[in-house]
C-alpha cells in the first residue's frame, strides 16, 4: 500500500473548534451521541475534533497524541457509527492493543460507548483461560479488542476468522514495537481483508513505525498534536539522587500534602515488587503490577488502585501505557526509562483530562545521557530540582558531567501546594556534548 509521505493533511490543536457543541455535530448515530453524554463526555477534545470527521468519511487516520488526550473514544465512535450503519455477524472491527490493562480499557470505554445499541464486543488477551474467550468470540461479536500474542493462538485455533474485518485499530504503536509485537502484527495484517479502514494511533513516532505506517496506511488524515513532548498539564522535574538516597526522596515526595496518589515506576518487575513490600510496611497504603503476577492479581491491584483502597501503585513498564487512572496527582521514575520515549508514556499516567499533575525523575550519576536525549526528544531542557534534606556533598555527587545555561522554572509552584524544594542548578542539554544514543 501507498504511505504516508504521499497525502499528509496535517492539523494541529489549534485548529476551529467545532462550531455546534457536544458529540452531535458530528453527524453520528443518536444512540452513540446519548451514550457519549452518558458517559460524561461534553465537548470533543482536539484529537477527537480532528480525527472523527476523517474517519466518519472512511479515511485511514494516523493520530499523534500524548496520552490521556481521549484517542479512545477518536477510533471506538467513527468504528461503532459504522458498525451500526450496515450490521451483520463479525468480526467487523479489530482493535490491537500493546497489554492486557490497556485492552481491558479499550474494551470497557467501547462498551461504555455502546451502552444503548446492541453492539458486541469480545475482549482477548494472555494469562487467562482460552476457553471463555473462545466461547465469547462463537457469538459472532462486531468489535474484538485483543493483545497481539493471544489472539495468533486464537487464529491458530480456527477460533477467529478476521475475513470479514472492515476497521483495524492499532492504538499505542509504538509501544507495541517497544514490546516486540511487529512481527505478530504482520502475521496478523496478512490474515485481514486488503481492503479495509486502518486507524492508527501512537504518542511517539519512532522510525520503525513511521515505515509500519507507510506499509498499513493509504493516503492517511494525519493529527500530530505535540506529540514528543510532555502534556502543559504536567508539571515533570529531575531530582539529582545518589542510588541509597532515592527511598529517602520517595517517602519525602509520598508525605507531601499534594501527593494524593502516586504511580512509582521502576527498571524491574523484581524492585517493584521489592519496593511496594517497603512502602507497605512503612505504612504506605501501597501494591505492586508488574508481568509475574496472575491476571487476577493485576485486576485487584488495579480496582484497589482506582477505588483508592491504595494509594501509590508500583508499576514497571510493561503496565505503563494501560494505566488510565483518573485523579492520579503524581507519577514519580523511581528509575529512569529505558528510552527517552518511554518518558513521555510514564508521565502521561497523570495530567489526564485537562487536570493538572506533577512528574519527579529520579536522576543519578550514570543516567545524565539519558537526559540529553529526553531533553533532545522533547525539544527543551528539563526542570531540575533538590530538596533540602540531601546534603551539598551528595547533590554535587550527581552533577552533570558538564555545564549549560538555566532554564526558569514555572511560576506558581508554592502555590498549588507542593513541598518547598531548594532549587538547584538547572541546566540544559549541550548539543556538542550531547550523546548519540538514545539511552544508558
Amino acid at each position: 500500500m501507498r504511505g504516508v509521505g504521499e497525502i499528509t493533511i496535517l492539523m494541529s490543536a489549534s485548529a476551529s473548534q467545532p462550531t455546534l457543541a457536544g458529540f452531535d455535530r458530528f453527524g453520528l448515530h443518536p444512540d452513540l451521541v446519548r451514550g457519549a453524554r452518558a458517559a460524561g463526555f461534553t465537548l470533543p477534545r482536539p484529537i477527537q475534533v480532528e480525527t472523527i470527521p476523517a474517519a466518519l468519511e472512511g479515511a485511514d487516520v494516523l493520530g499523534l497524541a500524548q496520552t490521556g488526550t481521549g484517542k479512545t473514544a477518536a477510533f471506538a465512535l467513527p468504528l461503532l457509527d459504522r458498525l451500526l450503519d450496515s450490521p451483520g455477524p463479525g468480526p467487523s472491527a479489530l482493535v490491537l492493543a500493546p497489554t492486557r490493562e490497556l485492552a481491558t480499557q479499550i474494551d470497557a470505554e467501547i462498551r461504555l460507548l455502546a451502552r444503548f445499541t446492541r453492539v458486541k464486543t469480545a475482549l482477548v488477551f494472555g494469562g487467562v483461560s482460552i476457553g471463555a474467550q473462545i466461547a465469547a468470540l462463537r457469538q459472532r461479536p462486531e468489535v474484538v479488542v485483543a493483545c497481539p500474542g493471544r489472539l495468533l493462538d486464537l487464529m491458530g485455533q480456527r477460533a477467529v476468522r478476521l475475513g470479514g474485518v472492515e476497521t483495524l485499530v492499532l492504538d499505542e504503536a509504538d509501544h507495541m514495537f517497544d514490546m516486540g509485537f511487529l512481527p505478530d502484527i504482520r502475521r496478523i495484517l496478512s490474515a485481514l481483508p486488503a481492503e479495509r479502514q486502518n486507524l492508527m494511533f501512537s504518542a511517539t513516532m519512532p522510525r520503525e513505525i513511521r515505515r509500519l505506517a507507510d506499509e498499513v496506511l493509504y493516503q492517511p488524515h494525519v493529527v500530530e498534536l505535540a506529540h514528543t513532548a510532555p502534556a502543559d498539564t504536567i508539571d515533570h522535574a529531575l531530582y539529582p539522587v545518589p542510588e541509597t538516597s532515592k527511598r529517602e526522596l520517595l517517602d519525602h515526595l509520598l508525605a507531601s500534602d499534594a501527593c494524593g496518589s502516586a504511580i512509582v515506576f521502576t527498571r524491574t518487575k523484581h524492585r517493584a515488587r521489592r519496593l511496594a513490600q517497603q512502602l507497605e510496611r512503612a505504612g504506605h497504603r501501597a501494591v505492586a503490577l508488574q508481568g509475574n503476577m496472575s491476571q487476577a492479581q493485576r485486576d485487584r491491584a488495579m480496582r484497589g488502585f482506582r477505588d483508592r483502597r491504595f494509594e501509590v501503585l508500583v508499576a514497571t513498564d510493561i503496565a505503563a501505557r494501560g494505566i488510565d487512572v483518573s485523579g492520579v496527582s503524581h507519577v514519580i521514575n523511581y528509575d529512569v526509562p529505558n528510552t527517552p520515549e518511554a518518558y513521555t508514556h510514564r508521565i502521561g499516567r497523570t495530567g489526564r483530562s485537562e487536570q493538572e499533575g506533577i512528574a519527579c525523575t529520579f536522576v543519578t550519576r550514570d543516567d545524565w545521557g539519558w537526559v540529553r536525549a529526553t531533553e533532545r526528544m522533547i525539544g527543551a531542557p528539563i526542570q531540575r530540582r533538590q530538596i533540602e534534606r540531601l546534603t551539598e556533598a551528595e547533590v554535587a555527587l550527581q552533577a552533570e558531567p558538564t555545564r549549560a545555561p538555566t532554564t526558569r522554572g514555572r511560576a506558581g509552584d508554592a502555590d498549588r501546594g507542593r513541598p518547598r524544594f531548594r532549587r538547584g542548578r538547572r541546566r540544559g542539554a549541550n548539543p556538542r556534548n550531547a550523546s548519540r544514543t538514545a539511552g544508558r
